[in-house]
């Protein structure tokens, strides 16, 4: 539902963590999109290769013995808030790999307008931490994107 983190240690630069909008980004889709998006289902994988490595390295250092290799959930495309009511975009280039009923080759043009359009700098905000900041966010609605431009540092 939410997620808090509290930074304990940062960087000496980088590490920010920007955050969009899934309400704006649902909202200023057309009407055309809005309804054709209403009735799709969206098949998320764990294995997408543009996901991070840090599962897979979890997996090879110690992962349970009936840990599976992949992970697959459909959820749909556009959630309603149970309690705002509004409807939100629900798919991310992390996971999303397709849509229900539809191959990997169908999907992947719709996909990437999705993902492109969720990113647009009026939907999304750049959060720089400090040490004890706290952020605090609806999984619901809002995605989040931990830019990884810290190398050397902890975050």
């Amino acid at each position: 539902m939410g997620t808090m983190l509290v930074a304990r240690e940062v960087p000496p630069v980088g590490g920010d963590t920007l955050f969009a909008n899934m309400y704006l980004a649902y909202e200023t889709l057309s009407a055309g999109m809005r309804r054709l998006l209403d009735g799709l289902t969206a098949v998320n994988s764990s294995a997408k290769a543009d996901t991070t490595k840090t599962r897979e390295d979890r997996m090879r250092d110690g992962a349970r013995n009936d840990a599976r290799a992949e992970y697959v959930a459909e959820h749909p495309v556009v959630r309603t808030h149970p309690e705002t009511g509004r409807k939100a975009l629900y798919v991310n280039g992390g996971h999303t790999v397709r849509f229900k009923g539809m191959s990997e080759e169908e999907s992947a043009p719709l996909l990437r307008f999705l993902f492109a359009h969720q990113t647009r700098p009026e939907f999304t905000c750049r959060f720089r931490w400090e040490t004890g900041s706290l952020a605090l966010w609806d999984n619901r609605c809002v995605q989040h994107n931990p830019i990884n431009d810290y190398h050397g540092f902890r975050r």
